[in-house]
């Protein structure tokens, strides 16, 4: 054995699919890959590494006793198989919502806090992509000046929704009723305040994932960050403006410093070359991407942001894959 049984659960899926990418591009050694996907799904063939690999059932994955698994088939799936797959001694890395605010699962970022993997642990959650491009920028900053609070707005691709969502602006682009509308309006030329389900509160779940989560992956629920989600048409990639309120003073050119120096953020931020982040310059990128970098008008210790990832990479996919590779370097699977 010189590799790891590697598991992708929900494989032909979107981010599934991007899983296989980005574990084709990292040095994570896989000796025997795993895919398990729906009944529908059974008995295809995904091309990885130069091979043909079968996709199985869920079932038939387990029997197997993976190194680890990589989870992305939704909440119910995860909420089922992963415990199950803990039992058999094998580590769960699941990109859903269903353990993320478990206090028994860290939540990780491996650049933010891999340190708050333990060896006991089995189940890991992946954040939500919102979050995630999100506490990469803001780790280095609250490290240096400590955040009061914060506004976020997010313009979030239809790639978040997955297929359906694809189908439904492709069909209203070329001027279809679509079959199956994920969205409750038009989502072509038009921009939805909508990311979820609302809550009582008057906030979608999106909108509180940001609020919890941010708290829990820094390590401190002090950090008070309000956010508004909005669903676009762009094809992939999110992005939000953000506004950050500190307890100590900074330097913008000391700011921007620190997040040169963050491994994972890259710094895009000259206006007057028409140099800022964007989704389409994301596609297919595994960073986080920072621009607009001002100090606010009103408020001296306020600074104003505008970060861009590819969702389904650093959002999901990456972060997943990142987490695998940093338990491999801390020698979590005797090989």
């Amino acid at each position: 054995m010189n590799g790891l049984n590697i598991a992708v659960i929900g494989a032909t899926g979107l981010v599934g699919r991007t899983m296989l990418e980005v574990l084709e591009e990292m040095d994570l050694p896989c000796e025997r890959l795993l895919l398990a996907g729906s009944e529908n799904s059974r008995g295809k063939e995904l091309l990885f590494r130069g091979k043909s690999w079968t996709v199985q059932t869920v079932d038939e994955v387990l029997n197997s006793k993976p190194h680890v698994a990589l989870f992305s088939a939704g909440g119910n799936v995860s909420k089922e198989w992963a415990p199950k797959f803990a039992e058999v001694g094998t580590t769960v890395i699941d990109n859903s919502s269903a353990w993320r605010m478990d206090p028994a699962c860290p939540l990780v970022v491996p650049e933010v806090n891999g340190h708050d993997i333990l060896g006991h642990h089995r189940i890991i959650a992946n954040p939500n992509c919102t979050t995630m491009q999100l506490v990469m920028v803001l780790k280095p900053l609250h490290d240096a000046y400590r955040i009061r609070r914060g506004v976020v707005s997010t313009y979030q691709s239809i790639t978040g929704t997955g297929k359906s969502a694809i189908a439904q602006l492709e069909a209203e682009r070329a001027g279809r009723v679509p079959e199956h509308p994920v969205y409750p309006h038009a989502i072509d030329l038009n921009c939805l305040p909508h990311c979820d389900v609302f809550e009582e509160n008057g906030y979608t779940r999106e909108e509180m994932k940001v609020w919890n989560e941010t708290k829990k992956i820094l390590g401190d629920d002090e950090v008070a960050m309000t956010c508004t989600a909005v669903r676009v048409p762009v094809m992939g990639g999110h992005s939000e403006s953000v506004y950050l309120e500190f307890e100590h003073p900074f330097e913008l050119e000391e700011v921007r410093e620190k997040l040169e120096a963050f491994p994972g953020v890259v710094v895009q931020d000259d206006p007057s070359q028409n140099v800022y982040p964007m989704p389409k310059n994301s596609a297919g990128m595994n960073e986080v991407f920072v621009g607009r970098i001002r100090r606010d008008l009103a408020h001296p210790n306020g600074l104003h942001l505008w970060i861009v990832a590819d969702n389904l990479r650093k959002g999901a996919a990456t972060n997943t894959v990142q987490i695998a590779e940093y338990l491999h370097g801390q020698n979590r699977w005797d090989l």
